[in-house]
């Protein structure tokens, strides 16, 4: 759990730094292209500055899923709060959304009246390629540090950053075409990056989406999970293995085949292996939950229906009560497999009288307990 919380700890550190650096420049990116854009009449760029300035809205909600995210598990939340994570994110999508309407409903207007389409002048040029640069420069930033932390909030807005990039270029060939005489290039190129903050936005928010209906990891991840998990001694097979994503970590759940005659407390350090195991050698894990299986039950339960001890143990003092056997043993053994009861009886060692005596008595035994459908092979182990 330390190791978890310290990969929280450290995910939240990244995020915050990396954040707060991306805001900063967005703060100077929107003020510039604002201002700029209204002097130097580029309805384009000033779309451009509306843009960044929800950058700063989105690194705001980054900062807010991030430090809610990092909160340790409680009562209320046993799975931990990376959701938030998730919910920031689709925040974030649905504000690139409705900036994107505003900003496309501002240009169709100026298309439509002819008298409202601005001239640029040229020094928005500068101000467009200095946009284009400052933005790449931190998409390269902010998906670094996403890639090392593995974290999509972060990617996302690794993306917004792009997107930015993106239409800066659109901005500046925009300009550049209205400084050529194309004064209806301005305003279709804020269109286009209109349509562009919509793309991301709707990209941002299926992600969520996905993750909130708990899609399961990507096949590569689940393939090496698998793999990781047949790394492991004693384990046979693996089935049932279900993963979701959990803001910017991970979880699983799976059953783990073993032999079938193994003790309980073998089983439980077989488990305890597996879940250490993944946890520290697949970083977005979290949390994994192991059931451990003497059989593959992934077709269906076999062995539903059957009695437990206490009913079994009645049956057979029943039908054993006069068998010298079982009334000499030490402890009772039970194997719920394919669907019937194998009882192992363990009798002291200096009873014991020889190989034929043993299996006499054990068909003695099977031949008085008939009655029980349930029972399958019937052993007797000295000790």
């Amino acid at each position: 759990m330390s190791n978890s919380n310290e990969k929280g700890d450290e995910r939240y550190r990244v995020t915050r730094n990396v954040t707060i650096v991306g805001a900063l420049v967005n703060t100077l990116l929107a003020f510039g292209k604002v201002i700029f854009g209204l002097l130097g009449q580029s309805s384009a760029l000033l779309a451009d500055g509306i843009h960044s300035f929800s950058d700063l809205l989105s690194d705001g909600l980054v900062l807010f899923a991030a430090y809610h995210a990092n909160e340790a598990p409680d009562e209320r939340h046993p799975y931990g709060h990376g959701r938030y994570e998730t919910m920031g994110a689709m925040g974030l999508g649905t504000l690139l959304i409705l900036v994107s309407l505003g900003i496309i409903w501002d240009a169709q207007e100026r298309l439509f009246t002819p008298e409202s389409l601005l001239q640029p002048d040229s020094f928005t040029l500068f101000v467009a390629l200095v946009s284009i640069l400052a933005n790449e420069g931190l998409f390269q930033y902010t998906n670094l540090a996403a890639k090392k932390i593995s974290s999509d909030l972060l990617r996302a807005n690794a993306w917004h950053h792009r997107s930015d990039a993106i239409s800066s270029v659109v901005v500046l060939v925009a300009i550049g075409g209205s400084l050529a005489g194309l004064p209806y290039l301005d305003a279709i190129a804020a269109i286009i990056v209109g349509l562009m903050v919509a793309k991301i936005g709707w990209d941002v928010i299926r992600a969520a989406m996905h993750e909130l209906v708990d899609t399961s990891l990507d096949r590569e991840q689940v393939e090496h999970i698998r793999q990781t998990i047949f790394a492991v001694g004693g384990v046979r097979d693996v089935h049932m293995l279900r993963t979701r994503r959990l803001g910017g970590s991970a979880s699983a759940d799976l059953h783990v085949q073993v032999e079938p005659w193994l003790s309980v407390s073998e089983g439980h350090m077989i488990a305890d292996v597996v879940q250490r195991t993944l946890m520290s050698e697949i970083s977005d894990l979290i949390d994994v939950t192991v059931h451990i299986d003497p059989e593959n039950d992934e077709a269906g339960a076999l062995c539903v229906g059957l009695p437990l001890r206490t009913e079994i143990e009645q049956l057979l003092d029943v039908q054993w009560r006069d068998q010298l056997s079982y009334q000499r043993r030490k402890r009772v053994l039970l194997h719920y497999l394919n669907g019937k009861i194998d009882v192992e009886l363990i009798l002291p060692l200096e009873g014991y009288q020889g190989l034929e005596w043993a299996e006499a008595q054990k068909t003695e035994l099977q031949d008085h307990a008939t009655a029980l459908k349930s029972l399958g092979q019937i052993r007797l182990l000295f000790e």
